[in-house]
């Protein structure tokens, strides 16, 4: 994963007592208790939240989304997010270190490249919702010998469900189509070297597949072309560090690999719809 941008706040769990997962059901009276709402903030563990009743407004990645029962959110590391309002929710929340999570569900968790809630089935949500109050259940047991090892065990649990039905919902009925897994390996690649890989072939030959393969691929799953993507994570994360860190534009663009200022400023320009000043100035904090 990237390196997280040290200006953004950075929110911790009580998770001391134990070692490393921490379970709570929340409230719209006891909200602010456990997160810090209305500033723009990132968590440095894996966040999965369950809505079990009211509406909340919240903003991920400058991209605002209103999640209500049934659905289920996941939060990665780092991920940059603000509550923007709440009303009369009611959800329960894991929050747990990446080391305690299973290596094979973590390299699934990777592939979520852009969070956003998934709206569940009746079923998937009363599944869900057992699978959580077995998690709190078990993360009020300090006490009990094994507490840690079924706490850990339980929460894993939990993450593969939540997975499960993610990747359901990728699906159209029992398998993803091709396009969708090269779509998913792309995103997933992308993630890592939008820094330095700026052309689409680049792409193409790490999967082994031919740049127009690829563009069509990409294109029928999401509509836009290869480029577009590459260019949408780079102004993504130009954005975040205009936003936080004290840095100039000319900064900036070396950071993101380019050495070409003027054209790196026609890109932002394009893709965000004003100056990389502009927005720096707009949104100033």
């Amino acid at each position: 994963m990237e390196t997280p941008i040290s200006n953004i706040p950075t929110h911790s769990f009580n998770m001391e007592e134990n070692s490393g997962i921490f379970v709570t059901k929340i409230t719209s009276e006891t909200f602010d208790e456990n997160v810090e709402s209305g500033q723009a903030h990132r968590h440095n563990s894996h966040v999965l939240g369950l809505h079990l009743k009211g509406i909340s407004l919240v903003e991920l990645d400058f991209k605002r989304y209103q999640i209500k029962h049934p659905s289920v959110l996941y939060q990665s590391p780092n991920q940059v997010h603000r509550i923007l309002n709440i009303d009369e929710i009611e959800m329960f929340l894991l929050v747990m270190e990446q080391e305690l999570i299973d290596k094979n569900l973590y390299k699934y968790l990777q592939g979520i490249i852009t969070p956003h809630p998934l709206h569940l089935r009746s079923d998937e949500m009363n599944i869900l919702e057992q699978a959580f109050l077995l998690c709190a259940n078990l993360h009020d047991k300090k006490e009990d010998k094994f507490y840690f090892h079924s706490l850990k065990n339980a929460s894993n649990a939990l993450i593969g469900l939540y997975l499960s039905f993610y990747l359901k919902s990728l699906q159209s009925q029992e398998q993803l189509y091709r396009f969708e897994r090269i779509h998913y390996d792309f995103l997933k690649l992308l993630e890592v070297q939008f820094k330095v890989w700026k052309r689409p072939s680049d792409y193409a030959q790490k999967l082994n597949i031919s740049v127009a393969y690829l563009n069509e691929c990409v294109k029928t799953v999401t509509g836009f072309t290869v480029s577009y993507h590459i260019q949408q994570r780079v102004v993504l994360e130009a954005k975040r560090l205009l936003y936080y860190a004290d840095k100039s534009v000319k900064e900036i663009a070396n950071e993101l690999g380019y050495d070409d200022y003027p054209y790196f400023s026609r890109l932002f320009s394009k893709v965000a719809g004003m100056t990389a000043s502009t927005f720096k100035n707009k949104n100033h904090v």
